[in-house]
Order: C-alpha cells, then structure tokens, then sequence
C-alpha cells in the first residue's frame, strides 16, 4: 500500500514506525523527531466548518480545489480498468507526462469504501515518492512488474522505471503463480532489482497451500535488493518465512492517495509526515499489556506525495485532502495508534470498525491476534448483524493442513482462538461465528474480499 499502495496499501495492520509521528490534535505544522509526547485533541487547531458535513467536527485548514477533466493536460495517463494491451505500452505515454509539471496520471481507488474514486497524480507527487523510495531502498535499479498496472502500486512500478532510467520487466502470466515469477526474474539484467507483491501473492511462493514452495522461485525471490510488501497486512508468520528465506522485505503502508506506499518498514519516507489525530470511529483501547497503546485515532499523511485530489469531486476532495501552512494532507480512513516510543501501528479502517452492544471493536486487530497462532495460515474478521447487539464479530480463517481436519479439532480451535483474542481485546471481540476455508476470497488487487467473505455466513443466524 497498498504492494506499497493502497491498492494494494490501505489496511495493512503491522507495526509502523514512522518519523516523524507525532499524536496531535490536527495536522499542523511538522513535529520533528518520532518521540514526541502525545496530545489528547480537543479541538482542531484552525479549523473551519466551511466544508464539513453536518454534525461532523470541523477540519482543519482548508481544501484544495478538486482537480476537472476539462482542465486535465491532454496527455495525463488515465487508468479507469484493465488495460487492453501490454503494460510496456504506458512507457512512453508516462514518459511524456512525467516530462512536465502538473497532472500525470489518474487512477481509480478499489473501492474498498464501496464509491471508487478517481485519485489525480502530479508529476511532481510522483517523483517525489520515486526519489525518496530509492533513497530509502536500494538506490536506482530495475524493477519486475508482477501486479495490475492500473492499480497505483502497478503505476508505479512503471513510472519508478521511467524515473530511473531503466526498462521494467513484465510477468507474462495473466495470473500470478511462483514459476511465472521465476521466469520473468529471470530476464532482469540490472545489478539493483526491486519489486511490489501483496502478502497473497509472498504467500504463494513462500508457503503455498497445495505442496513445498518452488525453490527456483524461492531463490529468484533472495536476488531482489527489495521486496515492497503491502496492500494488507502481513502475518507474522509469513515475516518470518521470507526472513529465513533471505528475501529482503520492506513493508510498505500507504494508498492511491499518496501515490502508494508512503511508510517503509516502519519509517516514513523523508517526504512524508505521518500523524494520529483522535476520531470517534477509533475502536476502544485493547486490555492487555501485549497490545497496542498510546493515542489511537485516524492516521493523517501530509507532504509533496499526496495526491491534488479527486477528480470532478470536490465534496470528497474536501474530506479528504486538506492544505496547512501550505503542506498538503490526506486525510485516510484508517485507524492507527502511537506509542510511547513513536511507533505506529495500523489498526483497521474506519469503516471495518465492529459496533457490538455499544463496544467498538477493531477487526483488523482481530484478524491479526488470529494469525499469530502458528496454526492459522490466513484469518479475516468481519462484522455480521446481531438481533441483540447490532452487530457481532465473526472470523473466517484458513487453518494449516492437519490443524482442523475433523469437527473435533475445528472446535478446539476455534475456542482456543476465542479464549486468546477475548484475553487479549476484551469479550466483545471474540467472534462468535467461524467459517473455515483453504483460502480466503480475494479482489482483484490481491486484497481480502470482505464481502464475499461475509457471504460466507449467510442464512446462519448469529
């Protein structure tokens, strides 16, 4: 986020470290250093109801002016769906755009939120995440392309290639398998080479759940000086699989809105600053020592990465993109806590929040106590309707072969997991309903696909 944008980066759950992060009650001004102390907000510094919805706390600072087609350049790449030809195609097309200031390219959210929208890219907040992922990786190099290319973390694989000099490798598969991988690492020829996957895609080349991983893709994998990971988030587990395989992992977080991912393993990127502001949709904070503390509240990413807003939508460029003492912001719809040592960790969005008899609950922080049980390769958490509570939590996962063979063994796991995440979040954020699959339903980008998961439930009362 997603691999580093949101699509793919706008849900991941691991823990960030960011610099700077501060807590604060709006973004405002930057607050150097990640240890600065945490402000319980109140209020919003310079904020103006002009253009808040009713009933709605006021933002602060003010909107930009939503980009129009009418006044878009003639030659800015327009990505609204699959392409019909090759990717390579877009080289010269991004080229010409990426050559003068203002509106590059537009590309359309996933539409996680249900409203697809579409996110104008400058040249200028383009080369600005270029440059600074090379500053922060490994420099100039050659990237493989293994990911939709009219998604933005596909985008940008092409435009970090026109950036840097150098001609981008195409998986040729239409759909992603290890040998596939392994075939287009193969005709990389540059001493740097980097790549954007979504855990999915990590996944299936490090522990996939039909047999032993590839080893030819394994070790095609090793070579890379850069693994950008995100788009979701990425179990504990499969961290620890690609560590022992040698694969130079980056996690990225981050969507369309910043031009993809914006967050490096866990530091921002010298031309982004990252702040947690309180928000009402924020879920309550976990009970136990071993989870995430400190100020928890809506994540705000601001600097020269962030997109001019959504395209013919001034309503959501107002609620979304806001400009302060002339730095551009992006108001996201995640949720995300900072410590007392500055680390960010993403919790969810704002929209995957569980509302159980008056309890908010964190699915995202459900979904990622379940993954750290060595017996769950996969796990999502949803919100199902509640006669009684409004809505109740229900988890689907994907146990490892032998863990859930029989009903005997799907039913110890299921309340061990219970009893580790009531333990851990509190009573309400124990599911209450489990569905077991070999892998979880999945979009297109790659991320889980929540409402077919919640599909999964159907006609079972909770």
């Amino acid at each position: 986020m997603s691999p580093h944008g949101s699509g793919p980066l706008d849900d991941a759950a691991a823990p960030v470290r960011s610099a700077p992060v501060t807590s604060a009650p709006g973004p405002g001004p930057s607050t150097s250093g990640a240890g600065a102390p945490p402000v319980a907000a109140t209020s919003w510094p310079g904020a103006s109801g002009a253009d808040s919805a009713p009933g709605e706390a006021p933002l602060p600072g003010h909107a930009p002016t939503a980009p129009r087609s009418e006044e878009l350049p003639s030659d800015v790449v327009v990505l609204d769906g699959p392409l019909e030809g090759h990717p390579a195609a877009l080289l010269p097309r991004l080229r010409r755009a990426l050559s003068r200031p203002g509106p590059a390219v537009v590309v359309a959210t996933s539409g996680s939120t249900g409203r697809p929208k579409k996110t104008v890219l400058s040249t200028e907040a383009l080369t600005a995440s270029g440059r600074a992922t090379e500053r922060a990786t490994s420099g100039t190099g050659q990237w493989l392309l293994c990911l939709p290319a009219h998604y933005v973390a596909g985008v940008q694989v092409l435009v970090r290639s026109v950036l840097a000099g150098t001609e981008p490798v195409v998986m040729a598969a239409e759909h992603f398998t290890p040998g596939a991988f392994a075939d287009a690492a193969e005709r990389l020829s540059h001493p740097v080479r980097c790549v954007s996957v979504v855990p999915t895609q990590l996944q299936r080349i490090l522990d996939p759940h039909d047999g032993a991983p590839d080893p030819r893709a394994v070790a095609a994998l090793a070579r890379f000086d850069a693994v950008l990971v995100g788009g979701s988030p990425l179990a504990p587990d499969l961290a620890a699989r690609a560590e022992d395989a040698g694969v130079r992992v980056v996690r990225t977080y981050g969507m369309s809105e910043t031009c993809g991912g914006c967050v490096y393993d866990g530091t921002a990127l010298d031309a982004v600053t990252v702040r947690v502001v309180p928000d009402p949709d924020a879920a309550g904070p976990p009970s136990s020592a071993g989870s995430p503390r400190g100020s928890e509240g809506r994540i705000w990413l601001g600097g020269d990465v962030v997109a001019a807003g959504y395209l013919d939508d001034p309503a959501q460029t107002a609620a979304h993109f806001r400009v302060l003492d002339g730095q551009r912001w992006y108001r996201t719809d995640d949720l995300g806590a900072v410590d007392e040592r500055g680390e960010l960790t993403v919790l969810g969005r704002t929209d995957d929040v569980v509302n159980t008899g008056g309890v908010k609950v964190s699915a995202g922080r459900v979904a990622a106590v379940l993954l750290e049980d060595e017996r769950v390769r996969q796990a999502l958490a949803v919100a199902l309707p509640h006669p009684e509570w409004g809505q109740a939590v229900a988890a689907v996962i994907a146990p490892r072969p032998g863990a859930a063979e029989n009903a005997e063994q799907r039913g110890t796991l299921e309340r061990e997991l219970a009893e580790t995440v009531r333990a851990r979040l509190g009573a309400p954020a124990a599911p209450k309903l489990w569905r077991h699959v070999a892998a979880l339903p999945l979009l297109s980008t790659g991320k889980p696909d929540r409402r077919a998961a919640v599909e999964l439930f159907a006609g079972h009362a909770t």
